[in-house]
């Protein structure tokens, strides 16, 4: 089965939480704090693996979490950091996202990978927390959450030559023969549902990628007869091969297929109808076609295509048809071998999500809510069920500029303040830790 588009969830571990500890040894009547920092939270990579060539593995599954990092203990020593999730894609993956509505990635080279969610921070350990003013503090920080990103992937086949035409041309038949691939072959029009990709092999061990584009019609470009979703992979190509059926035999005139294709290709994306062109005039083993390509050749010569007469089902004409398209990606300055570009990045990183100033509004009549990147990400680190944190975190409010956003905003007494997922009740009453 065949899977072009697929949409993920992403999730990066939490890190652990730090610890509250103190030395407890023989003659240290006054052992000092040794809460360990606890380890990061584990991060989300796609990563381009070679061998694979659809988004079939997404079908049953669409939901990836790292592992979260571990606890911090005692004698300062820091938790384990959470393992990493790798997602293997196929080479040709394009990565949107969906909470930045735009493309963030063209994941081609095998090897390439993307970190596409950070690990959240592992908390700080008493130990830390530790001043000359403060040197028994009894409060830890938990860790951090890991980023959560919705994706989008979409794939876009790599091939050195793509196969297009009419339904039932041929186009299946040729990549049979040439290749090891075997696609459904039947006399009758869209057999072919997906991209089918072959591999053909020279005597000196070259090899040539070559796939067919289904469902091409007139009204493609719109998505009549699945058109639009086939288009894009025609993208990726070095080549196109124009396959017509030259007998004709269907009722249709293969010149008029041809401009009609070509027309489809100008208004998807005019790079496509650029793209050179081999034309190949298939079942020549029909006495139909045979009278016809005299005609066809003189008038697709006369636009300026290498024209070859082949029969897919017999193999007549298409050694000397491969022969010309390997000569061609030579002259076109590319290997038949699929080589990663010299600027290629390797290791490549999910833009951040935009960054959030400090804001202040009132939800209802008794609750405010506070929103911003930084002051979100401290609020989620807080043990609100410490005294000690609790006052810490209030001082972090005061320096950080919150407070006063609150009062400026017209908080009253009692009024509930909801920071991210943490909520507490403004008072001006002094408290008591």
């Amino acid at each position: 089965m065949f899977i072009d588009e697929a949409t993920i969830t992403v999730r990066a571990g939490k890190g652990g939480n730090g610890v509250v500890s103190f030395r407890r040894e023989a003659f240290e009547p006054r052992g000092g704090p040794n809460g360990g920092d606890g380890g990061d939270g584990g991060d989300v990579y796609l990563q381009v693996k070679d061998d694979m060539r659809t988004l079939l593995d997404f079908k049953y599954r669409n939901v990836f979490k790292a592992e979260g990092g571990r606890m911090g203990s005692s004698k300062n020593h820091r938790g384990r950091d959470g393992e990493d999730v790798v997602i293997p894609v196929p080479p040709g993956t394009v990565v949107y996202d969906l909470d930045l509505e735009r493309e963030v990635a063209d994941l081609v080279v095998p090897g390439q990978r993307m970190i596409v969610a950070h690990g959240g921070a592992g908390g700080r350990g008493n130990a830390s927390f530790a001043t000359p003013s403060r040197q028994a503090p009894r409060f830890c920080q938990l860790g951090a959450p890991g980023e959560e990103r919705h994706l989008r992937l979409e794939l876009k086949i790599l091939a050195d030559v793509g196969i297009i035409g009419y339904p039932n041309v041929g186009k299946s038949s040729f990549i049979a023969t040439v290749s090891a691939a075997r696609p459904e072959v039947a006399p009758y029009p869209f057999t072919t549902l997906q991209p089918n990709l072959g591999v053909v092999r020279f005597e000196d061990f070259t090899t040539m990628v070559i796939a067919d584009m289904p469902g091409l019609i007139v009204g493609a470009h719109e998505g009549v007869g699945l058109g639009d979703r086939f288009l894009r992979h025609i993208e990726r190509t070095k080549l196109l091969v124009h396959m017509l059926d030259a007998s004709a035999l269907e009722g249709r005139d293969p010149l008029e297929d041809f401009r009609e294709i070509n027309h489809e290709l100008a208004m998807y994306n005019e790079r496509l109808a650029e793209l050179e062109q081999v034309v190949a005039l298939n079942k020549m083993d029909l006495p139909e076609a045979r009278e016809r390509e005299p005609e066809l050749r003189r008038e697709l010569e006369a636009k300026g295509h290498a024209v070859f007469a082949i029969s897919a089902a017999t193999g007549q004409g298409c050694d000397a048809l491969l022969d010309h398209l390997r000569e061609r990606l030579f002259a076109r300055g590319h290997t038949v071998e699929l080589e990663p570009p010299e600027d290629a990045q390797m290791e490549l990183e999910i833009p951040p999500l935009p960054w959030r100033e400090l804001s202040v509004r009132r939800l209802d009549p008794e609750t405010m809510e506070v929103r911003g990147t930084r002051i979100e990400k401290l609020a989620a680190t807080v043990d609100m069920d410490a005294d000690e944190a609790v006052a810490w975190f209030q001082r972090q409010l005061e320096e950080q500029g919150v407070l006063k956003a609150l009062r400026d905003a017209g908080v009253e007494e009692g009024d509930t303040v909801t920071i991210g997922r943490v909520e507490f009740v403004y008072t001006t009453e002094p408290q008591e830790w």
